[in-house]
């Protein structure tokens, strides 16, 4: 007797149910008695020839570790391997050589002192008493995910042949709600309220909508060695859209289409935070906020844009996150304070930063923020004429993740891999 059951599967949006034999392949069921002629299997006894394919890629998997492996054994070679790493950067050493840089440089020194003590200044003097201001809370308040969920999610990550920790898109969402800060932003005019980017039809520049208020979420990585041992710590980077930088007077350099502000938290393994860094999107105003945790080194060059630090914060006690204080117009950040529990009933969306390679456009299709070049078209500033001797293209246009020189005087990136270890000396095991 041929065993039967009856089932009821819902396809393409309708039910269907049907009495069938349970020896009936899912596949065969919907060629033969649904005539979705269109079904295929994916891998059949191996006629597809994946599982071959799988063999062969464990093969080269391992091939590879073995020839890491004795590229690395003997110190004299893994030294001549470094020595001999060159990884491209956004620095034109052509554009730096006809600019005569190393005499050039003195001059944009002396206009980062300025604006570091300007900004100093900034962060000391109280909010106007009369500034209108508007709090962004992250979604659902005060962070939810307890910091030894956090430890435990980083401590059972699998990893990437580069050792970053690999999170699944609901560890990183639950991380990135967990550490989220709250935007404090004095708004003067529709320029100071933050929103997603859209595109609008025959648009060269995409616009930001107010009415949905986000912030597209990343997770990055920086190398830490700790002993004898290269730690890959784990950040996680907040981006906010404003949709311009109006001119705050006449011949304004820095003014133009769409403004931003990028925060990153840079956690230690059993997740407290070690410090936090900041930029605008098109690379400028790099700031440094370190805890205890995080002790600065010198800068090898007094000149150099190393690792200014408008400010030190205390230990970030389990449920506290950031309040960023932001101005009106230049959205600078101003001030930095440690809360807990809900401070505004205005409450923003986390969202996958990928999708700014991919927004809807009227068409029907998608379309990236960014053009080939990395940069958002429409968002040049005039101050690309007068800081071109730098060597960074088209300086203060707004650009993507992995496109950001941050410093004018020396090079950095803000997405270098050695960029936390080099100015700073994390204690990794600090216990309360």
């Amino acid at each position: 007797m041929i065993d039967q059951r009856t089932i009821t599967v819902t396809v393409n949006g309708t039910s269907v149910t049907r009495d069938v034999e349970t020896r009936l392949h899912l596949a065969d069921f919907l060629r033969r008695e649904l005539k979705l002629t269109g079904t295929h299997l994916g891998c059949e006894h191996g006629v597809c020839g994946g599982r071959v394919a799988w063999h062969r890629l464990q093969r080269t998997l391992e091939c590879g570790r073995l020839l890491r492996e004795l590229d690395l054994a003997k110190p004299e070679r893994r030294a001549a391997l470094l020595e001999q790493a060159r990884v491209p950067d956004d620095y034109s050493a052509a554009a730096r050589a006809v600019g005569l840089y190393p005499l050039t440089r003195l001059a944009f020194s002396s206009g980062i002192r300025r604006w570091e003590a300007e900004t100093r200044a900034a962060f000391d003097a109280p909010r106007r008493p009369d500034a209108t201001v508007l709090r962004y809370a992250p979604p659902g308040g005060a962070a939810t995910l307890p910091r030894a969920a956090v430890a435990a999610i980083l401590g059972r990550a699998s990893a990437d042949p580069l050792g970053r920790p690999l999170l699944s898109g609901q560890e990183l969402a639950d991380v990135a709600a967990a550490y989220a800060p709250t935007f404090e932003v004095e708004v003067r005019a529709d320029h100071d309220r933050i929103g997603a980017l859209r595109w609008r039809r025959g648009a060269r520049t995409p616009e930001v909508d107010a009415a949905d208020t986000v912030a597209y979420v990343s997770a990055a990585h920086t190398r830490y060695r700790s002993g004898s041992q290269d730690r890959i710590l784990l950040q996680i980077v907040y981006t906010i859209w404003f949709a311009e930088r109006p001119p705050l007077e006449q011949a304004d350099l820095l003014a133009g289409s769409l403004d931003g502000l990028m925060w990153r938290v840079t956690l230690a393994p059993d997740g407290e935070p070690l410090l936090y860094d900041s930029i605008h999107p098109c690379g400028c105003y790099h700031l440094f906020f370190p805890t205890p945790r995080a002790v600065s080194r010198p800068a090898p060059d007094p000149r150099e844009e190393w690792a200014f630090i408008p400010l030190r914060l205390p230990r970030v006690a389990e449920g506290e996150r950031p309040r960023l204080r932001i101005a009106s117009g230049t959205h600078y950040i101003e001030g930095v304070e440690l809360v807990r529990g809900p401070d505004s009933l205005v409450r923003y969306a986390l969202r996958d930063y990928e999708e700014l390679r991919s927004l809807q456009a009227f068409d029907g299709g998608t379309r990236s923020a960014f053009g080939p070049d990395g940069l958002i078209a429409g968002t040049e500033r005039a101050e690309r004429f007068l800081f071109w001797p730098m060597g960074i293209a088209s300086a203060g246009a707004m650009r993507q993740w992995g496109r950001h020189a941050t410093a004018f005087v020396g090079r950095r990136h803000f997405d270098d891999a050695d960029l936390v270890a080099r100015r700073f000396e994390l204690d990794l095991e600090a216990r309360r």
